[in-house]
């Protein structure tokens, strides 16, 4: 019934992975990609030389025990094109985020706290001095929003201190708009979220636009979902079926094919009556992933569902492990990742699509014993984005996992946005991109 682990994966060739290399690759985005104003058009429409300039932004950074070290700089970086092409126009940068969940209280340190921690190290990436403040509205911001000369950088305070802010309160979001003329969008992961400083606060500016960090990734998820180069195919992984139940309905109106993996895989095969022995397994959702497969047929989507998994006789690294078909699950074995003869199936459906979006793992890639399926898929995308498809990774899982595998400059985009990545190739308007002005 079980093949031992030990003649488990087949390894994809090293050398079409290491010829791949950092690049954009030419996309065609949908005209809708073009209707918001982006910040290079902001600086052809006005002169912003001298201006302020409001851009919101994403620090959320990782902190270390003392609660004062960024330990990941990833999104600060990511803040630097746009806000170094507005001080490169003469403009006055305003910077302004929220930080982690404070839920409207002020709270000194700590993931939840003041935005202190990040003021070092932008101060580096930017290559200029920042003046922080510790509100986000009222007369001091006002003050030393005022005080800014041609070039200068000043960022708010936390903008969750406010109880308004998730709320889109329009005295907090008038408050922001006293600050500055202009407006940057900048933070695709607050941009499904009609709050304060992502939404609201457009009803205060002259303009709005889009930064370059928000313009990419319109051009990359929502191109994905209305002008795709074809065959198109959506890899969806994770544990649960009923946190994808939206983006698997939506794909199946614009793939052409749907690989599944990860735990929610167990649903799908409690649909078709396999036994699953101690897998996870959603009962309520069931009957659904009957209902999604059944789509699939009538649409002509081809979903597949692995043929083989890497089980286990506990939810531990060091577990026992075997590779099983997946009609033989039984007893207290469990599933934690895809098999090798999967992998081949997917490498061959791989091959063939030019545009590829993946959104969570294969299996539980934190445990090393079972990361194989999310590596070798993550090599399949670099490997096809380097002979010319167009290849998206969203979602935190997904991201962490790409990245992890030392491949993230290997693909054409990642998203570095979870809930909105997912808004958007469902096809949903994200508020804090409608807000922004048209072209």
């Amino acid at each position: 019934m079980f093949t031992p682990l030990s003649a488990r994966f087949f390894r994809q060739s090293s050398s079409s992975v290491a010829a791949a290399s950092p690049f954009l690759r030419q996309f065609h985005a949908s005209a809708a990609c073009w209707e918001k104003l982006n910040v290079e058009g902001l600086a052809k429409k006005v002169d912003l030389s001298g201006k302020n300039v409001l851009v919101r932004v994403d620090l959320n950074v990782p902190l270390a025990k003392d609660e004062v070290t960024v330990t990941d700089d990833t999104r600060l970086r990511a803040i630097v094109p746009t806000t170094k092409f507005l001080l490169d126009k003469g403009a006055n940068v305003i910077l302004m985020s929220h930080f982690g969940r404070p839920k409207g209280e002020i709270i000194e340190t700590g993931k939840n706290g003041r935005l202190n921690p990040v003021v070092k190290p932008l101060e580096e990436l930017l290559g200029t001095s920042i003046t922080k403040v510790d509100t986000t509205i009222g007369p001091e911001a006002e003050a030393a929003a005022s005080k800014l000369g041609s070039g200068d950088v000043l960022l708010l305070e936390n903008t969750r201190f406010y109880k308004g802010e998730t709320k889109n309160d329009m005295e907090l979001a008038e408050g922001m708009g006293k600050l500055a003329d202009y407006f940057v969008m900048d933070a695709f992961g607050t941009a499904h979220r009609a709050h304060s400083s992502t939404a609201g606060v457009t009803e205060f500016m002259k303009e709005s636009a889009a930064g370059f960090l928000l313009d990419k990734e319109l051009k990359y998820l929502q191109g994905a979902v209305d002008n795709p180069k074809r065959p198109m195919m959506a890899i969806v992984g994770g544990a649960k079926v009923s946190t994808k139940i939206p983006v698997i309905e939506s794909l199946l109106d614009k793939c052409d094919k749907i690989l599944v993996g990860g735990g929610m895989i167990f649903t799908f095969y409690k649909a078709l009556g396999y036994g699953i022995g101690a897998s996870l397994v959603e009962e309520d959702m069931v009957e659904l992933a009957a209902s999604l497969m059944k789509k699939a047929e009538e649409k002509g989507v081809k979903m597949l569902l692995p043929v083989d998994v890497v089980v286990a006789d506990k939810f531990d690294n060091d577990a026992d492990t075997a590779i099983a078909d997946v009609k033989d699950i039984s007893g207290e074995w469990m599933g934690l990742d895809i098999g090798p003869e999967t992998l081949k199936q997917f490498q061959a459906e791989i091959d063939e699509c030019e545009t590829i979006v993946w959104n969570g793992p294969m299996g539980v890639f934190e445990m090393s014993n079972f990361a194989e399926g999310t590596n070798e898929v993550a090599k399949m995308l670099a490997a096809a984005t380097e002979r010319g498809a167009v290849t998206i990774v969203g979602g935190g899982d997904s991201v962490a996992a790409i990245n992890k595998a030392g491949l993230g400059d290997k693909v054409s985009h990642i998203s570095t946005g979870g809930g909105a990545s997912l808004e958007l190739l469902e096809g949903k308007t994200l508020p804090g991109v409608a807000a922004l002005s048209d072209v």
